[in-house]
């Protein structure tokens, strides 16, 4: 397969929903009272195994392009499913899934693809069984398929070791269901969709610093929710134009959550021309992004940056691939525990195509390319 690299390339786009905010929607939705409306949903095998699942536990669920429309059947409506849920491929689908299933007056079976069977999900075992919960590794390894039998459950105070939002957001709706306070304390801020989409759907939901809140829940009703432009998706057209000469690209209506925004601070430090407009505020915060081709440098990232760009990592590297000097990127070993190892996978193939890049322990080091080509 041959890529020719092309010049001046304009344009206005725009990208299908932000996939966690889509899985998100759909839970809360069939958690809630009457109907759900969501537009610009993102129509990924990830988020329909969201919908499968819940489909499959009494939920009426009608999918109509970007549009899909829930009747909820409140926070204990949910019914015993007649099989194994198959959450496929989506680790966000079987954390999340898993704090409301804890919780039920029935018990079920997760499973995924072979793929998904190798990640770990010890890491939201421990904190479920700490609020009372029967959750267990069928095979016995800290992964799926998992066996969770409902029980009452009771509210905790958690210390994540790591800034996850799905471990976060798993026990906050565990916590929907407690009894009493449970909070998540993180070592540094993840993605807070679930913060704010409880607080949409009218569930108190407190966050101070990077610790999260909620009280056992009372019954709330269905919402109209338009999902804003993924940033992942974005990302890649974002760095498209930065590297390609002579190039103006702006992609309209992008979720610019402050936890999820790292990738514009990272353009920001390697001196890309990248401007917002159109800013709104309203819930998720969105904006129209345009970039322009731009003489970018390398640098340093790590540390609390790297949970609000984890998913954007891989066309960093890209992007540093074009830069001048070296470009550090650090902290981030959750690479290793995705799908995929990540940080493997993108080594892998720069190098084959003539990258000047290593692997490290939790991350990577790009060096200046003197002829980055075309050919893989």
């Amino acid at each position: 397969m041959i890529f020719k690299r092309k010049t001046n390339l304009t344009g206005t786009i725009t990208v299908p929903g932000d996939k966690s905010i889509s899985h998100r929607a759909i839970m809360l939705g069939s958690l809630a009272n009457g109907t759900t409306t969501i537009t610009n949903f993102l129509m990924g095998a990830d988020c329909l195994s969201t919908i499968d699942c819940f489909r499959k536990m009494g939920v009426d669920i009608d999918v109509n392009d970007d549009k899909v429309t829930i009747q909820g059947v409140g926070l204990h409506g949910l019914k015993e499913p007649s099989e194994t849920l198959d959450v496929g491929n989506s680790g966000t689908t079987t954390r999340l899934i898993s704090g409301i299933l804890a919780a039920q007056n029935f018990s079920c079976r997760l499973d995924g693809d072979d793929s998904l069977r190798k990640r770990p999900m010890k890491r939201i075992i421990t904190p479920l069984s700490q609020m009372g919960a029967d959750i267990k590794s069928e095979n016995d390894n800290g992964c799926v398929p998992l066996i969770i039998n409902g029980r009452k459950l009771k509210g905790i105070h958690y210390d994540s070791p790591v800034a996850s939002a799905q471990i976060k957001s798993s026990i906050l709706l565990a916590g929907l269901y407690a009894n009493g306070e449970t909070s998540v304390t993180e070592p540094s801020l993840s993605r807070n969709h679930s913060e704010i989409m409880f607080n949409q759907f009218g569930i108190d939901c407190k966050s101070e610093g990077t610790t999260a809140t909620v009280k056992t829940a009372s019954d709330f009703n269905g919402i109209d929710i338009n999902v804003p432009g993924d940033i992942s998706s974005a990302a890649y057209f974002l760095v498209l134009g930065l590297i390609t000469p002579n190039s103006e690209i702006t992609v309209k209506n992008v979720g610019i959550n402050p936890t999820r925004d790292g990738i514009i601070k990272v353009i920001e430090m390697m001196g890309g021309n990248i401007t917002l407009s159109n800013v709104n505020n309203n819930g998720e915060k969105t904006a129209d992004i345009t970039v322009k081709t731009s003489e970018l440098h390398g640098c340093t990232i790590g540390g609390d940056i790297i949970p609000t760009l984890i998913d954007e990592i891989p066309v960093i590297a890209v992007m540093a691939a074009y830069a001048k000097g070296k470009t550090i990127i650090k902290d981030a070993a959750e690479l290793k525990v995705k799908e995929s190892n990540r940080i493997d996978i993108m080594v892998s193939h720069l190098k084959a195509m003539g990258c000047d890049i290593k692997a490290t322990d939790d991350g990577m080091i790009i060096n200046e390319n003197v002829e980055t080509p075309n050919k893989l």
